[in-house]
């Protein structure tokens, strides 16, 4: 029996790194899958963002898991299409009993060099998609009855202030706030809310041509292995950044009967960032 064993989650931002590892870890013990992602560039994102080939991967990895998927192309800032592919996966799949707001962007600058596009973009996919998000899905959980478990991918960013960054923490730190609120919002409904909150994660977000600038400027062309002992030195632990499977694996703690009396928690899977003085 898997620790989410007929449960069906609901995943934004599911077309690869961090959504695509909870899909996969949820499905092995377990549940089925509404995997959401934009499949879109973003203007002020200089990596590439998910594909559609993507997204299908990522669902062809969920079957090959052992679970059901239905999936959609969603942007996050679009409430009404998200609360109607949400209401579709629903009925394919039988319900909804956990939700991940994994869906997100980054995008460096320091603070005063932030475009009004860029955050502007920011804003309204870190922080309001993971709203509309929330504001989807509230309604049939609660109307189901049987609680359920909600998960805010916020960050290390969410929880101290990071250069270079002043939208993305803004947003991470709303993200927090969204979190606390909900929690006590829904506790009524056995309807459980935390986040995660990790370090760097060795995803497209953070593996990237402007990354790799923005830690080693003394470069003219840095890449990869040019970062890592400038990452490890951000951390407690002697790693330069976590798997999506370790974030993955709180991910599924929290959704789990076995988190059944934890809610209102800022979980850190950071390798110590956070307790670095």
């Amino acid at each position: 029996m898997g620790r989410v064993e007929g449960k069906v989650a609901l995943i934004t931002g599911a077309g690869r790194g961090q959504g695509r590892s909870h899909a996969i870890r949820l499905a092995e013990e377990g549940a089925s899958v509404i995997a959401f992602d934009i499949c879109a560039p973003v203007a002020s994102v200089s990596y590439p963002m998910a594909s559609r080939d993507d997204l299908e991967e990522t669902c062809e990895l969920v079957r090959a898991a052992g679970g059901d998927v239905c999936s959609a192309v969603v942007d996050v800032r679009d409430f009404e299409t998200l609360s109607r592919e949400l209401a579709a996966g629903i009925e394919s799949l039988g319900g909804l009993d956990i939700v991940v707001t994994n869906a997100g962007i980054a995008s460096y600058a320091p603070g005063h060099e932030i475009s009004e596009a860029a955050w502007q973009e920011m804003i309204d996919i870190n922080l309001t998609g993971t709203w509309h998000t929330i504001k989807a899905a509230v309604p049939p959980l609660v109307a189901a009855g049987r609680g359920g478990s909600i998960v805010l991918t916020s960050s290390a960013a969410g929880l101290q202030g990071t250069p270079n960054l002043a939208h993305y923490v803004a947003a991470k730190h709303g993200v927090t706030g969204l979190m606390r609120t909900f929690a006590n919002e829904l506790a009524p409904h056995w309807i459980r809310v935390n986040s995660i909150h990790p370090t760097q994660v060795d995803t497209p977000m953070i593996m990237n041509d402007e990354i790799f600038r923005m830690f080693r400027p003394d470069l003219e062309s840095p890449g990869r292995d040019d970062i890592v002992d400038v990452s490890t030195a951000t951390n407690a632990l002697p790693v330069p950044w976590v798997e999506s499977r370790d974030v993955s694996n709180a991910v599924l703690f929290l959704a789990s009967d076995e988190a059944r009396y934890i809610t209102g928690v800022a979980l850190p899977v950071d390798a110590g960032i956070l307790a670095k003085v």
